[in-house]
């Protein structure tokens, strides 16, 4: 890039939303590298080549590569929980999630397939799913036990990203209807579990034990 393009680039743009803008566009083209159909190919050097910015661009933000593979995974996090946070069903939720991490699986690929390949995201992966299993049992239970709720959502969320990691794998060969329609299935068979764990005899109440 030349000095010339570089000014017409930021034209107009005031001074203090230059670095911002230059985040989000390393961000994107991040996330394109992350989740991309071959597997990651993030280096330095091809985001800011994908970004068309220099790499003095990219310290600016980020002070090494892990700390932008995980600011790249946090977005694609706070897009898809901004997609459910308002979701009144559990269709309205799988359709939106699809929407975002399935018709797009760029996206999808680097929230669900990334963290197996990028050793630097085990540790996000775990910080970010105890918010979507409580997101889950906020909005999409009708379960009124915590204890009972919470086990409900996490086994849930456990399952369906498997499924999701299974279909963008290509290892489902489900149509997108029939896709949606199983998960939407596989929440509703939750949502409606007793709010309490029958006691067993010689147990103490809501106790669960082998023989259940």
């Amino acid at each position: 890039m030349t000095s010339g393009q570089s000014r017409g680039r930021w034209s107009g743009v005031p001074l203090e939303d230059r670095q911002a803008r230059r985040r989000e566009e390393l961000i994107d083209a991040g996330t394109e590298l992350l989740g991309g159909e071959g597997g990651p190919a993030l280096t330095v050097r091809a985001v800011c080549r994908r970004a068309s910015l220099t790499e003095r661009y990219f310290y600016e933000s980020f002070g090494e590569r892990d700390e932008f593979v995980r600011a790249v995974y946090d977005a694609v996090c706070t897009r898809a929980m901004a997609a459910l946070v308002t979701a009144t069903t559990p269709r309205e939720a799988v359709e939106r999630f699809v929407a975002l991490m399935v018709d797009d699986p760029i996206r999808g690929r680097v929230l669900l397939l990334a963290p197996e390949v990028e050793p630097v995201l085990t540790r996000s992966g775990a910080e970010w799913m105890p918010n979507f299993i409580d997101l889950l049992q906020r909005k999409l239970t009708t379960i009124t036990d915590p204890v009972v709720g919470h086990m409900a959502a996490t086994s849930l969320i456990g399952g369906l990203t498997a499924l999701f990691t299974a279909y963008l794998d290509g290892r489902l060969a489900a149509t997108r209807e029939q896709f949606i329609d199983f998960c939407v299935d596989t929440i509703m068979s939750r949502v409606d579990v007793p709010d309490r764990i029958r006691p067993v005899p010689g147990t103490r109440e809501g106790a669960i034990t082998g023989n259940d």
